[in-house]
């Protein structure tokens, strides 16, 4: 009789390399033995060390870590994409990001991804109608992170946003797959106005140090915005803004700025 085999274990590629990286690390430096066990090696799945992870930089007095864990445990039960989008994040810190050396950083360093994450988890309670705690963990991760995404802007996959610091992005903010962004970076309107008021950034689009775009504009795929410019009027693909307000300079230099990273302005 022919013998049935057992059910192979899912293949997660990026998780493999974070355990890996983690035992790694515990032996070049064991002081960090406990914490790297707990928020890595102690885990099943990437989607359980995000979770605990998100919770533990998120409790305070208000609401606890076992609740918060409890939560993004949900989310990513119900919405596989909250992990797909996770490890698309992790590449692109990778890939983009020179001071990123392992898969292992951005999971316990980099707050640019961990806030991002939260702001993943809040999205997916914003949707399904749980507006008050989607506040409360955009409030909690603008404490921890200093970074404010409102839970109702709509993130692509694929984002790197390098050092964090100081970003904010709107409520109605859309930004496309496979971006990049610094510190200082806003996503705004321009006034009281209510409904449709913030950017839409197309996909690869890099946004330098700085640079505030502001109001119901588009900023087309594969352009660059450059450090310090403040965007008012819309970008067409793959061109270059910079200046106060900013105006077209130049081409946008490659065909992913996003992923190149250079924000250098041609002379």
């Amino acid at each position: 009789m022919p013998k049935t085999l057992p059910k192979l274990a899912e293949i997660d590629p990026v998780w493999s390399r974070i355990r890996d990286e983690a035992e790694k690390a515990i032996a070049a430096e064991p002081l960090l033995g406990g914490m790297i066990h707990t928020s890595v090696l102690h885990h099943a799945t990437l989607e359980r060390a995000l979770s605990h992870r998100i919770a533990l930089k998120l409790a305070s007095g208000e609401m606890g870590e076992q609740i918060l864990r409890e939560i993004a445990e949900e989310a990513y039960a119900a919405a596989p994409d909250l992990g797909a989008a996770a490890r698309a994040d992790i590449a692109a810190v990778y890939e983009r990001d020179p001071a990123c050396h392992r898969l292992m950083q951005p999971l316990l360093y980099f707050k640019g991804f961990q806030a991002l994450q939260a702001y993943r988890v809040g999205h997916w309670l914003f949707t399904q109608g749980r507006k008050d705690l989607a506040f409360f963990i955009q409030m909690r991760t603008s404490e921890a992170f200093g970074v404010d995404i409102h839970p109702a802007a709509r993130i692509g996959r694929g984002l790197m946003i390098d050092h964090a610091h100081s970003i904010v992005i709107g409520e109605t903010a859309v930004v496309g797959d496979n971006c990049s962004m610094l510190h200082s970076v806003t996503l705004g309107g321009t006034g009281k106005e209510t409904e449709d008021r913030h950017p839409k950034i197309g996909n690869g689009v890099l946004i330098g140090a700085g640079a505030h775009v502001l109001g119901n504009i588009h900023v087309g795929n594969c352009s660059r915005i450059a450090a310090g410019s403040v965007v008012l009027r819309d970008v067409p693909p793959c061109k270059t803004v910079a200046g106060v307000p900013a105006k077209i300079v130049g081409e946008a230099g490659c065909d992913q700025p996003s992923v190149a990273m250079d924000q250098l302005l041609g002379m």
